[in-house]
């Protein structure tokens, strides 16, 4: 087994692991690992924008009220407040890295829309893909950096805990050469992503297992909100379309949601209406199917001009058209799909966690910002002051590597690609993801939820033992992975007895003042 050493490994190269490794180079040596190619992240997704109270017209009050309100009584104040304030510094590095953001032809100011739960138009974009312009100018520059080491296809197994319980690092898979090494350091990040993979649908791409959640827990990390959940009300819903989201921006600029036979809904719903938050819109949309036995609901955006949606919306309109979906002549067909986790690593704004030397940020991470749901496109910006705030408490806390030696490393067994049953864990992935679906998705109930629990349990009791007869690949870890979060999901449901932000209990259907605080899970809970 090769070792290598660096001072702080980044595991994760979306946003907040890219943003964190180009503020922290300036006085660390940095190692990013990333399980695909670079930029394979929720980041070059992210359709709508950045939320940021950036003059007069706003106000940072106004951003912290509407986080706080969308968060429903268990957002962490001090968190949302560092967040906010944090914002026009953070728009500036991205700007000084160059960035693109659309401004106003006549001021020159940057451009703004309005999402769900906004009391101001404050989503500064650029375009319809956002997320992409800000992964590829920070990858450029991530790469160019020669203080950052980044390394692709290569796969978090585990992380390396020393003799007192602090991290040095992680066992990993590099996947071009097929071999574990250990990557020791002197601190670790996660920045992991999300974890909407263990839905059968989402909006997430194919890395998001949930693979930062199950290594810090199993490394003794506290969890916290698992159980929020949030769900997009708008992917695209077409039988070759994978994972293609509607930005929320849409409704932003006026879209409406009708029913399969045309009617608009959302009027009795709530009165904001389309822009209510993303949890009032899903449950909504779920309703509607569910009274109809219908698929899908439709997105109507059919009375702007063409011109102005193809400038506006020039991925959202090509990618429709892909689909024979003409969206200035024709409705959208939507359906809510997993797209958030609110839960994570609990951690305070700086993402440190309770484990010596290890940190969480970005969507792995529960900051305390999001509370019961997150205000849409805060999640671009958490990731951003996390990161700066993570590199600035890194270098002040940043000590020496542990005393070790490669005699105490226990490096996982690599499998042998040949014996290991495919088919087992395709079945297996599966069956947890439909699980998810069916009885822990938008609406829940105590029966469903006990359901789920006890189909996830024997699911995880089959992959231990194939973990332990087979070895170590990349399919085997990531379902483990992924039937831990979703079991550690199902548990923090069963434990929340309200209905509050993203978690909806049929059978607990109104807000408990008495549950007005966090979920946490103490390592060693299944």
């Amino acid at each position: 087994m090769t070792v290598e050493e660096t001072d702080i490994l980044v595991i994760g190269s979306g946003l907040a692991g890219l943003f964190f490794a180009y503020k922290a180079s300036s006085y660390a040596k940095i190692t990013v690992i990333t399980k695909k190619e670079v930029g394979s992240s929720n980041t070059s997704k992210a359709q709508g924008g950045i939320a940021a109270a950036l003059d007069d017209k706003d106000s940072i009050d106004n951003h912290i009220r509407d986080t706080l309100a969308t968060g429903e009584g268990i957002s962490d104040l001090t968190a949302v407040k560092s967040m906010v304030r944090g914002a026009k510094d953070r728009i500036e590095d991205l700007i000084e890295i160059g960035v693109r953001f659309d401004r106003n032809k006549e001021t020159g100011l940057l451009d703004r829309t309005r999402e769900g739960g906004h009391s101001d138009s404050r989503i500064i974009h650029y375009r319809d893909f956002t997320g992409q312009e800000i992964s590829e100018k920070i990858i450029n520059f991530v790469k160019n950096n020669p203080s950052i080491e980044l390394n692709e296809f290569h796969f978090a197994i585990d992380l390396i805990t020393d003799d007192d319980g602090a991290v040095i690092g992680s066992y990993v898979l590099d996947r071009k050469n097929n071999e574990i090494k250990a990557i020791i350091a002197k601190a670790t990040v996660l920045a992991t992503g999300g974890a909407g993979k263990i839905y059968l649908y989402t909006s997430n791409p194919d890395v998001a297992n949930g693979d930062g959640i199950a290594m810090a827990y199993l490394a003794g990390a506290k969890l916290a909100n698992l159980e929020f959940v949030q769900f997009h009300p708008t992917c695209l819903y077409h039988p070759e379309a994978k994972s293609f989201l509607i930005s929320e921006s849409l409704r932003g600029e006026g879209a409406i949601l009708r029913n399969i036979k045309g009617v608009e809904f959302m009027k009795g719903k709530d009165p904001r209406r389309e822009l209510a938050p993303r949890d009032i819109v899903a449950r909504a949309i779920d309703s509607e199917m569910k009274i109809s036995g219908a698929k899908f609901v439709y997105l109507d955006m059919t009375h702007k001009p063409l011109p102005w949606l193809k400038k506006r919306f020039p991925s959202i309109y090509k990618n429709c058209m892909n689909f024979g979906i003409d969206i200035a002549k024709d409705q959208i067909p939507v359906v809510p799909a997993a797209h958030y986790m609110v839960g994570g690593v609990k951690t305070d704004i700086s993402g440190k966690t309770n484990i010596e030397r290890l940190y969480a940020i970005g969507e792995v991470a529960c900051s305390g910002v999001h509370g019961a749901n997150r205000l849409a496109s805060n999640s671009l910006l958490e990731a951003l002051v996390m990161a700066e705030q993570c590199s600035v408490r890194i270098k002040n806390e940043m000590k020496e590597n542990s005393k070790w030696s490669k005699n105490q490393l226990s490096s996982p067994e690599l499998g042998d690609e040949d014996r290991i049953q495919t088919v087992i864990l395709d079945h297996d992935w599966d069956i947890v993801r439909r699980i998810m679906w069916d009885y822990v998705g938008i609406v829940r109930s105590d029966e469903r939820l006990n359901i789920a629990k006890n189909r996830v349990w024997q699911v995880r009791e089959t992959i231990n033992k194939i973990y332990v007869r087979y070895g170590i690949s990349v399919d085997i870890v990531e379902l483990r992975n992924v039937a831990l979060v979703s079991g550690l999901v199902v548990y923090s449901a069963i434990l929340r007895k309200e209905s509050r932000g993203l978690h909806f209990n049929s059978d607990y259907p109104y807000t408990n003042p008495e549950w007005e605080k966090d979920t946490i899970l103490e390592a060693g809970v299944i």
